[in-house]
């Protein structure tokens, strides 16, 4: 009895070990046979179900047109064709500032008028100046010559400085077509002010390999002197840093009346923003001591033609007038105005990085 139970047993694992032979046999066959059909179709998934290869989540074929990860440590190659990557909205505390969702009552309720303001004035390639000086200039030919000065790749000293002679130049909270009697649009919560525009700029300049300083002194506590105040701040930014070669003196306007508020917007990849408008002033008569002016144009001009070209309707007309401001500081000094007070904050500050893409094509001859 015991001889015929071992008998058994034999025959059961001779039986296990075939069956398992044919199916591994199958398996290897059925590899064989398909991975060709995979390298074929260059199907990545089909290629790694057939290869039977499970891996941290990525897999890559050497002929695949599948773009590859790319390596934290390259540098940024972002370009006139790319769009600039744009954090997630920021969550920002209201508890010092206006909420226009918070309890109003007993309050005015007033409105907020959109508009995309452009076209006016005169056309110079892509884009509008309006010429306030009455002076008869070749805007085209401004635009189309040399950059004055020029951005060194690759060094790590800052070469553009932002800074803001009202720093406390607020925003709208929220997206809203309407604002109450609190509504005060000056604020040192750099959450809803020109300041959150400021880092947006400064980020994206960096991004792209221009290294940037932000300076977020405050200027405006009174209102009167504040560009004297500003002044300083920028030539101590350029002892610190000599190889500064451009100063941005980012602000925000104001249109509208105290009852119907005006906000200049457009939009882009389906996505609302603040436009922008250019100051570059003029001293004809060398009145202001400000002998670079011709200069200056030449730079606005080529930033405003950049950011139409890139980003349709961005930009109001490049105010061209008689005055100078702290422009006079360098050949690559200008004043921006992102959006108004009835512009929402994240308007304004998609803004910026816009602005920052398109200041980086221009700095970096793109």
């Amino acid at each position: 009895m015991k001889s015929e139970g071992k008998s058994k047993n034999k025959f059961k694992k001779a039986i296990k070990i075939s069956t398992a032979v044919v199916l591994l046999s199958t398996a290897v066959l059925s590899v064989i046979y398909r991975l060709p059909l995979c390298f074929e179709s260059q199907n990545p998934a089909a290629l790694a179900a057939a290869a039977f290869t499970l891996t941290n989540g990525e897999y890559r074929l050497e002929n695949s047109k599948a773009k590859k990860p790319t390596d934290s440590g390259q540098k940024p190659t972002e370009s006139a064709d790319t769009e600039p990557i744009v954090q997630e909205k920021h969550k920002r505390d209201k508890s010092t500032y206006y909420d226009s969702y918070g309890n109003h009552d007993g309050e005015n309720k007033y409105t907020v008028e959109e508009r995309t303001i452009g076209d006016t004035g005169t056309q110079v390639d892509n884009c509008f100046v309006k010429n306030k000086t009455g002076l008869s200039l070749d805007f085209d030919g401004l635009l189309a010559a040399k950059l004055p000065f020029s951005i060194e790749k690759g060094i790590n000293s800052p070469q553009v400085l932002i800074y803001h002679t009202h720093t406390s130049e607020a925003y709208l909270d929220e997206d809203v077509d309407f604002f109450y009697d609190s509504f005060y649009s000056r604020t040192n919560n750099n959450d809803f002010n020109v300041v959150a525009v400021g880092d947006a700029l400064t980020e994206q300049l960096n991004k792209r390999g221009i290294k940037t300083v932000h300076d977020t002194t405050i200027h405006d506590e009174s209102y009167n002197g504040s560009y004297d105040r500003s002044v300083d701040t920028v030539y101590k930014n350029l002892e610190k840093y000599p190889d500064i070669k451009v100063v941005i003196d980012l602000h925000r306007d104001a249109i509208g009346t105290d009852e119907n508020k005006v906000k200049p917007v457009f939009t882009y990849n389906g996505k609302k923003g603040a436009q922008i408008m250019i100051l570059a002033g003029c001293d004809s008569e060398g009145e202001r001591g400000f002998d670079c002016w011709e200069e200056n144009l030449n730079f606005a001009l080529k930033i405003q033609d950049k950011a139409e070209t890139l980003y349709p309707d961005m930009t109001r007309p490049l105010n061209f007038d008689y005055f100078a401001y702290n422009e006079y500081v360098c050949n690559g000094s200008l004043l921006i105005e992102v959006g108004t007070e009835s512009n929402s904050i994240d308007e304004a500050v998609y803004s910026g990085t816009l602005l920052g893409n398109a200041l980086a094509d221009v700095l970096l001859g793109l």
